[in-house]
């Protein structure tokens, strides 16, 4: 088999991976596509290790050994990251990523305005400021 059609489905997942990372909102699905991506990658350093082993007399299927490390490692992130998002859709109710901000951060006030004079606006740029390095 040659290293060509491993190589062209891992980017094709890699790539779509990349997709489901940049235009879904939900953050389990965000999730899910950085596992592809890991996949993609996993596939890589299993088919470059083939691909060198016939190539050398000596066989240190370090590919395949990064790629355990690269599953435990994936395996650990998951695991995690499916508890922080469940945890914050369980306080928030919601796993929206747009519409999740900062736990530091309290809800805004949609009400009416007290007046030209307030805001951040007229709080001057040290409030702009700690407002854009928040």
């Amino acid at each position: 088999m040659h290293l060509a059609y491993p190589a062209v489905l891992s980017v094709l997942l890699f790539c779509t991976g990349l997709y489901g990372v940049l235009a879904r909102r939900n953050a389990i699905l965000v999730l899910m596509s950085v596992e592809l991506m890991l996949n993609a990658v996993n596939l890589n350093l299993v088919a470059f290790d083939v691909w060198l082993s016939k190539a050398a007399e000596e066989t240190l299927h370090s590919g395949q050994a990064l790629t355990l490390f690269t599953i435990a490692i994936a395996a650990a992130e998951i695991g995690i990251g499916l508890a922080i998002v469940l945890a914050v859709r369980r306080n928030r109710g919601t796993s929206d990523i747009d519409k999740l901000r900062d736990t530091a951060e309290g809800p805004d006030d949609d009400g009416p305005d007290d007046g030209p004079g307030t805001g951040t606006a007229a709080a001057g740029p040290a409030a702009e400021k700690a407002e854009a390095t928040a």
